[in-house]
């Protein structure tokens, strides 16, 4: 009885951190959005495109936070099914593509400076938008890699169960998210090389 009612506290003080995750991948994707809208509007207005071709390196590292997606679920579902050993693997294999996915990103985007000329400071302007979507994309990948890490943490540690799934759910959500937003600005430049 005692231990129900210490499970049914611990959801009850949990609840609004994951409301407050939702808030921040809410507004996330509104900042991604206006960033993308600003591109159309200014490209569309000045009849520039980013004129670039985006190197195949991109296709790699889509594949590999899709992959990571999949390991991500594959960990929460072993964390729900209480097979510990299988969460924590998961969860390094999540954590290993991310940082490769981070790696390959870096690299891709190293590649096209050359085709973009001077560093941040640029006469075509719908090509400074592409080091704002760098820059943000870049921080959130970091930061869902240190979040899978502070959970696989969690899952060494032997949390309760309640506790354990709450991170893995917030890890989940936010690393979903980082790949839902990749692909979106993967396509919309794909849309937008020329």
């Amino acid at each position: 009885m005692m231990m129900a009612n210490i499970e049914q506290e611990d959801k009850l003080q949990l609840a609004p951190k994951k409301f407050n995750m939702w808030i921040f991948i809410f507004t996330s994707f509104m900042l991604f959005a206006a960033l993308t809208s600003g591109f159309i509007v200014y490209s569309g207005g000045h009849g520039t495109g980013i004129n670039i071709k985006l190197p195949a390196i991109f296709t790699y590292s889509t594949i590999l936070i899709a992959l990571s997606s999949v390991s991500m679920y594959l960990a929460s579902k072993a964390a729900r099914e209480l097979q510990l050993q299988k969460q924590r693997l998961f969860l390094w294999v999540t954590i290993l593509l991310g940082v490769a996915f981070f790696a390959l990103q870096t690299y891709a985007w190293l590649v096209l400076l050359p085709q973009m000329g001077v560093f941040f400071i640029n006469p075509n302007a719908s090509q400074s938008f592409i080091y704002v979507f760098v820059w943000i994309h870049l921080a959130h990948i970091l930061a869902g890699v240190l979040l899978l890490g502070n959970t696989l943490l969690g899952a060494y540690r032997n949390k309760p169960q309640v506790k354990n799934l709450f991170g893995m759910q917030m890890s989940s959500i936010f690393w979903h998210f980082v790949d839902i937003i990749w692909i979106y600005l993967y396509v919309f430049l794909l849309l937008n090389q020329y």
